[in-house]
């Protein structure tokens, strides 16, 4: 075994590339002909001879060299490689905040906000930054106990956010899920079983009459709305049509083929991820022959213009989405029928009533729809069968209008 003296004084001799003086346990001190001194450590590892630096003389002393050594043998002692331990050591260095929480969280919502909607990555990030950060930001991932996560979603629920709540949680899952796999194997997700410490969220569904009696006087009530003809029109089309809200309150003219009845939705303004918005096809939505009357008849009013339905303050902007909703509570059905909740008018009814094919109409709502074998059905697939379905839709409405030969449900 080396002395302390014994590494002041060595020097590799003249005509040598290097001279190396053993200690004990494959660690040695190998000197260079310019006079600088190094530690390694020599182990193998799949019968694969390694070889570990462990500092400079007199830099790292004997001592501390041993005491790295040491370490290093018990890593080996554990199955792992010296080596591959250090790499990891300096990946991790270069990390300017560490494994905290809020580093993490910043280089997962960096990779994935591109793909989202703006709407969607700016709300993650406020969440962030209000409910997670202030509490757990600063604490490496490592070190932070699920009570410590579980106490600042219930700040959340504290407040009366508790959709907020759930939301927070999904966030902190896929951050803890992102940062896993860089790990030891002794770490786990700590989000795991916290949703149900939390106070139970249902996700609050678009009031949405499915009645055909109650449907009948709701659009009865339509035809008789008062209002100005521009959103007596988005009224009127609203339970025909069943888009989003937004597709059709920004409906353009040069998005309508009326004399193919046809309205083409760009990709760009589908409730889509951003690459998909860049990539999608259009969303096409065959017309009935009463849409195609209402719209008809309004161009004269508004068909100069960008926008099929323009506000009244500026004609270079769409209604708003309070539009439509102000008048249904203005005719009273505001409670029981939402703007958005037509869809699912038109989806249940659909079914229930005409028995229609669920897939076309599911083409017909833009959702994603997959087969056994998990394949997404193109969305503008089914024309022809959304053609006949949507003029059936609109025919069936009319004769709920008219009070016609309608059996209530509950009567039923």
């Amino acid at each position: 075994m080396l002395t302390d003296a014994q590494c002041r004084n060595a020097v590799c001799p003249p005509g040598k590339k290097q001279a190396r003086f053993s200690d004990s346990g494959g660690m040695y001190l190998q000197v260079s002909p310019a006079g600088s001194k190094r530690w390694f450590l020599k182990y193998r590892i799949g019968g694969t001879e390694k070889q570990l630096a462990l500092g400079s003389y007199p830099a790292v002393s004997l001592t501390a060299a041993r005491k790295s050594r040491d370490a290093a043998k018990l890593q080996k002692s554990e199955g792992r490689d010296p080596v591959q331990v250090r790499k990891v050591e300096k990946l991790r260095a270069t990390r300017a905040d560490g494994d905290t929480f809020k580093a993490i969280a910043l280089e997962w919502y960096g990779k994935q906000a591109p793909q989202w909607s703006a709407s969607h990555a700016e709300r993650s990030l406020r969440q962030f930054e209000r409910d997670l950060f202030p509490w757990i930001g600063a604490r490496p991932m490592a070190d932070i106990h699920p009570m410590e996560l579980l106490a600042a979603l219930q700040k959340v629920e504290e407040r009366g956010a508790v959709e907020t709540a759930d939301r927070v949680l999904m966030l902190a899952r896929q951050v803890w899920d992102y940062w896993l796999p860089t790990t030891n194997n002794e770490q786990r997700n700590i989000t795991e079983g916290l949703k149900g410490r939390l106070t139970p969220y249902r996700g609050k569904g678009f009031a949405a009459i499915v009645d055909p009696m109650r449907l009948g006087e709701l659009l009865r009530a339509i035809k008789q709305y008062k209002g100005g003809p521009i959103v007596r029109t988005a009224l009127q089309l609203a339970p025909v049509l069943y888009q989003r809200p937004g597709n059709l309150r920004e409906m353009e003219w040069a998005e309508l083929d009326l004399g193919g009845a046809l309205w083409t939705i760009p990709s760009m303004k589908m409730k889509r991820t951003k690459l998909e918005k860049e990539r999608g096809e259009a969303h096409t939505v065959p017309l009935p022959t009463q849409a195609v009357a209402m719209l008809s008849s309004l161009h004269a009013l508004t068909g100069h213009g960008r926008y099929v339905f323009p506000g009244e303050r500026s004609h270079d902007r769409p209604i708003s989405d309070n539009s439509v909703r102000s008048a249904l509570y203005a005719l009273g059905f505001g409670k029981e029928q939402t703007w958005h909740g037509f869809r699912a008018t038109a989806r249940t009814m659909l079914v229930d009533q005409l028995n229609l094919d669920p897939l076309a109409i599911e083409a017909n709502l833009a959702h994603a729809v997959k087969d056994a074998n998990g394949r997404s059905y193109n969305r503008t697939q089914y024309l022809k069968q959304r053609f006949e379905q949507i003029q059936l839709w609109a025919d069936y409405l009319d004769k709920l209008a008219r009070g016609a030969d309608v059996i209530s449900i509950k009567a039923a």
